[in-house]
Formats: C-alpha cells, sequence, structure tokens
C-alpha cells in the first residue's frame, strides 16, 4: 500500500469517527471486514459489527482520535499508531489496517500500548 493510499484512509476513517458518522465510517470497509480490538474482548464482523463498534466505543465514549505516526507494513497493510481521548480517560493505540486494491478496509487489528 502506498503511503499516499494509507494516509488517505485512516484520515478518512479518522473524521468519520472523530464526527460520530457511523454512516460514512461502515461505508469504508467491506462486508466481511473484521476488527480485531482486544482491548474491548470483542471481534467486529461485517458493517453490522462496525456499526456496534463504532457507535459503542466512539460515540458511547465520545472518543477522539488523533493520528500520531503511520508507517506502510506492506502493498496491503498499514501501522497507524494513534491517541484515543474520550469518557474513559486517554490511551495511545495502533491500528494495523490492511485494505483491498479498491481502497476498502478489509481488516484492523487493534492494540492498545
Amino acid at each position: 500500500m502506498s503511503a499516499t493510499t494509507l494516509r488517505t484512509v485512516a484520515d478518512a476513517l479518522i473524521a468519520a469517527t472523530n464526527a460520530f458518522d457511523v454512516d460514512a465510517a461502515s461505508a469504508m470497509f467491506t462486508p466481511d471486514a473484521v476488527i480485531d480490538d482486544p482491548s474491548t474482548g470483542h471481534r467486529f464482523e461485517g458493517h453490522a459489527g462496525i456499526r456496534d463498534y463504532v457507535e459503542r466505543y466512539f460515540i458511547g465514549y465520545h472518543t477522539v482520535t488523533r493520528c500520531l505516526s503511520i508507517e506502510t507494513i506492506n502493498e496491503t497493510q498499514g501501522r497507524v499508531r494513534v491517541d484515543f481521548t474520550g469518557d474513559f480517560g486517554h490511551e495511545i493505540g495502533l491500528l494495523d489496517i490492511t485494505v483491498n486494491d479498491d481502497g476498502l478496509i478489509t481488516r484492523i487489528d487493534a492494540d492498545l500500548e
């Protein structure tokens, strides 16, 4: 994945979640996408799962995300280091984002530092 593609996808996802726009965030994912976030104790699958994730952990906790850094891992995957603040306090996390040829997210593996 090019650094430009990764930056575009990451910026759009962060903008959608910061705006609490569930529809815009969900539209960025393939229908069978997965978000695996061990910090929540859950794995979220498909558009219904993505919607649940955004509603629960972004809208529910008034989470605001800020990108700290981005690195390309390979042709389809990048790592985004993010700063989360919200009703839960403050956390730094990593999002390993996998994107298909159409620029849609197929998978996110989330990890808090």
